[in-house]
C-alpha cells in the first residue's frame, strides 16, 4: 500500500493577496523582511482576466522532479512526513532542481547564496495559520493522510465492482465505514441506494465479506434488535449496523428505528442522506430540502418543487437521548472518521445514530466531478451542520457556524434547486437563520446549566 502525506491547499477564489503568509514564511525562516525571500509566493494570476492570485510554493510532489534533476544528491524526499528535504552541505548550486520544477517551488534566492524551498515548518506551517488568523481560508494544511495510514491496510469487506452512479459518494462511505467498523458485522442494507448498487449482492452472490441481509423499509431496526441479541445471549461481540436511506429512515422506518432508539438497542444506525429517494427515481422523501425539484415535487406551471421544509432526522434522534448522534459530511473526512470511531464505540452500550450527508450528482442535477465541492458548500453555507450529541456532554458543535457563506453560493450549483423565485430563497435563507439559531441554543442553553443539571443529577 502507498503511503499518503499531509499537503497544504490553496483556494484562489479565496485569496485577497494580503500577503500574511508570505510574511510568516519570511519571519519563521528568520529571511528578513523581503517578502521576495518567501518560500511561498503568491503571484497574480495573468491568465485571468477578473484578476486573482495563484500560489508557487514546492507541493511535495509523490515523483519529484527536482530530486530527478539533482546530480549531487542534495534533495531527497522522506519517508515518513514526505517533505523533500534540502542538504546544503551536497548542493553544489548547479539550479538543475529549479529547471525540474513546475510549480515554481524550489527557487535560487540570491541572499541566501542557494536554493530555498518548503520545508511544511516541521509540520506545521506557518502560512496555513497566518491565513486562518488573518479570517482568510485560502491556504489549508490537510491532514487526512492520517485516515489513509490507520485504514488503508484494512480489508475492504465490500467486493469489487459496485454498481454506483458515477461520482456518487455513497460507495465511499460504505467502503471506509465496513472497514473501520471491522470483520466481526453484521450488516443491513434496506432499499435504497446501498442494496441497488449491488451491496446484498446478484445472481446468487453476496455483496460483502461479511452477512448481509436486505430487510423491509420498515423494520430495519427491529430486525438488527433481535440479531443483537442472538449474538449477545450467545456470548459474541459483534457490531449490528445499518447502512440505510434518508427514506428508509425518516419516513416508513422511522417506527422501528424509533423504538430501537428508544429501548437503547446496541446497534450502530448509519443514515446516508442523499436527500430523497433516489434508487427508485428520485422521489422526495421527508428529508427532501424546501423548493426541491423531484419526480414527485415537479417544477412547471403548478408545482415548483418541495412545499415543506426537510425533516430534522438528528435532531429527533437526539430527542431520544441516543448514547450518541452526530451529523458528518463526505467534505469532511477527518470530522466522519472520528464521528465514526464515537458512534462505534458508542454501540458497544447503547444506540448509536450517524447522519451522514452526501449529495447525489444524478438526483440534484450537477457534475459529477463536483461531488466533493458540493458537500464542501453544503456545510460552509451551513445548509449542514456538524455536531454530535452524547447525554453526557450534550450537544456540541464539531465546526462553528460563524462566518458562514451566502446561502446563494450553495443553491446556484444544484440544478434541482434552478427554478428557484426570489421568494422561495428567501424562505430557504428564514429557515436557515432559524435552523442555526435553534441549534446554536441548545450548545448555549448546555453550556449555561450547572454541573450537576449537566450531569443528569
Amino acid at each position: 500500500m502507498a503511503t499518503a502525506y499531509n499537503t497544504l491547499a490553496f483556494k484562489p477564489e479565496h485569496c485577497d493577496g494580503c500577503n500574511a503568509c508570505m510574511t510568516a514564511c519570511v519571519e519563521v525562516n528568520n529571511a528578513g523582511s523581503d517578502l521576495l525571500n518567501s518560500r511561498i509566493q503568491i503571484v497574480a494570476d495573468q491568465d485571468n482576466a477578473g484578476g486573482g492570485f495563484e500560489l508557487a510554493m514546492c507541493r511535495q510532489c509523490g515523483d519529484p522532479k527536482c530530486v530527478a534533476n539533482c546530480p549531487a544528491g542534495a534533495l531527497g524526499k522522506d519517508a515518513e512526513d514526505g517533505v523533500i528535504e534540502w542538504d546544503g552541505s551536497k548542493c553544489v548550486n548547479c539550479l538543475l532542481c529549479t529547471v525540474g520544477c513546475a510549480f515554481g517551488g524550489i527557487t535560487y534566492n540570491a541572499s541566501a547564496g542557494h536554493v530555498v524551498k518548503c520545508d511544511m515548518c516541521g509540520g506545521d506551517p506557518a502560512c496555513a495559520r497566518a491565513c486562518a488568523a488573518a479570517g482568510k481560508t485560502a491556504l489549508k494544511f490537510i491532514t487526512t493522510s492520517r485516515i489513509y495510514r490507520e485504514v488503508g491496510d484494512l480489508e475492504d469487506l465490500f467486493v469489487p465492482g459496485l454498481s454506483g452512479c458515477q461520482g456518487c459518494n455513497t460507495e465511499l462511505i460504505m467502503r471506509h465505514t465496513l472497514r473501520r467498523v471491522g470483520p466481526e458485522t453484521v450488516l443491513a442494507a434496506p432499499p435504497g441506494c446501498i442494496p441497488g448498487m449491488g451491496a446484498v449482492g446478484y445472481n446468487g452472490l453476496t455483496g460483502t465479506k461479511v452477512p448481509v441481509f436486505h430487510p423491509l423499509l420498515t423494520n430495519t431496526a427491529s430486525m438488527l434488535s433481535g440479531i443483537k441479541r442472538h449474538y449477545k445471549r450467545q456470548g459474541r461481540e459483534m457490531t449490528a449496523m445499518a447502512l440505510a436511506g434518508d427514506g428508509g429512515a425518516s419516513d416508513v422506518g422511522f417506527q422501528s428505528l424509533s423504538g430501537a432508539a428508544e429501548r437503547g438497542e446496541e446497534i450502530l444506525f448509519i443514515v446516508v442522506d442523499n436527500e430523497g429517494y433516489m434508487n427508485t427515481g428520485m422521489q422526495r422523501s421527508s428529508c427532501t430540502p424546501y423548493g426541491a425539484w423531484t419526480s414527485t415535487t415537479p417544477v412547471g406551471e403548478r408545482g415548483q418543487g418541495k412545499t415543506q421544509d426537510a425533516k430534522n432526522m438528528p435532531v429527533l434522534m437526539m430527542m431520544h437521548n441516543c448514547a450518541y448522534v452526530a451529523t458528518a459530511s463526505t467534505g469532511f473526512m477527518e470530522d466522519l472518521y472520528d464521528k465514526l470511531d464515537k458512534a462505534i464505540a458508542a454501540s458497544k452500550h447503547g444506540f448509536a445514530y450517524l447522519h451522514i450527508y452526501s449529495p447525489c450528482t444524478t438526483g440534484w442535477r450537477f457534475p459529477s466531478q463536483e461531488n466533493i465541492e458540493v458537500a464542501r458548500k453544503a456545510v460552509e453555507t451551513n445548509f449542514v451542520m456538524l455536531w454530535e450529541f452524547t447525554p453526557a456532554t450534550g450537544l456540541q458543535l464539531s465546526r462553528s457556524l460563524d462566518e458562514a457563506l451566502p446561502i446563494a453560493e450553495y443553491l446556484q450549483v444544484l440544478g434541482k434547486y434552478r427554478h428557484l423565485s426570489d421568494e422561495q430563497v428567501q424562505h430557504i435563507e428564514a429557515s436557515l437563520d432559524r435552523n442555526v439559531a435553534f441549534i446554536t441554543n441548545l450548545t448555549a442553553s448546555r453550556s449555561s446549566r450547572p454541573a450537576h443539571a449537566a450531569a443528569g443529577m
